[in-house]
């Protein structure tokens, strides 16, 4: 099975989202990511407060020095990327980029990822930098647990079936269970 690597650098940075994102409402019943996320840079990129929203989105800036801090996550599965892909929406798109991954900015080894660049116009982000630390102390919650930013994981979730119609429900099972 394919794996990939991803660089988060807004509401995802946060485990309880990206789990819920992954996991889906019910994350007790399916294994957490098996590598623990690690702080990487994406050099050449700003981060922008989008306008009316509690997430960022990042664009290119070939201004000297920037870079956005945020996470690096290894051993994701193409469902998993697949679910990303529809949490993050037609406003985002997938790209690779490279992140140097360490603790401090341009220390580390460099590493090849997914990350999601905005798309849509630019006239929707702020000038200001978004927050991490703001957005867990004053948004978080409302986005841990069920909320309205998952509805379209979940739903389009229930519709496919990773499994190749093993699991239970699936058709596979169904066609088992009328064989019976």
């Amino acid at each position: 099975m394919a794996t990939h690597s991803a660089f988060f650098y807004g509401t995802l940075m946060a485990p309880e989202v990206l789990n819920r994102v992954i996991h889906g409402p019910d994350p007790t019943q399916k294994p957490p990511p098996r590598a623990p996320a690690q702080t990487a840079f994406l050099p050449g990129h700003i981060r922008h407060r989008v306008q009316y929203a509690d997430y960022p989105a990042i664009i290119p800036d070939q201004t000297p020095g920037a870079s956005v801090r945020g996470t690096y996550v290894r051993e994701l599965t193409d469902a998993d990327m697949w679910r990303l892909d529809v949490f993050e929406g037609s406003d985002y798109k997938r790209i690779k980029v490279r992140v140097v991954v360490g603790e401090s900015e341009g220390k580390g080894e460099e590493m090849e990822c997914w990350t999601y660049l905005w798309k849509a116009q630019e006239d929707d982000l702020e000038k200001g930098e978004w927050d991490f630390e703001d957005f867990r102390k004053e948004k978080l919650r409302y986005w841990a647990g069920s909320s309205e930013e998952y509805k379209a994981v979940d739903q389009a979730d229930s519709e496919h079936d990773f499994s190749g119609g093993r699991l239970a429900g699936g058709a596979i099972s169904k066609e088992l269970a009328g064989s019976w």
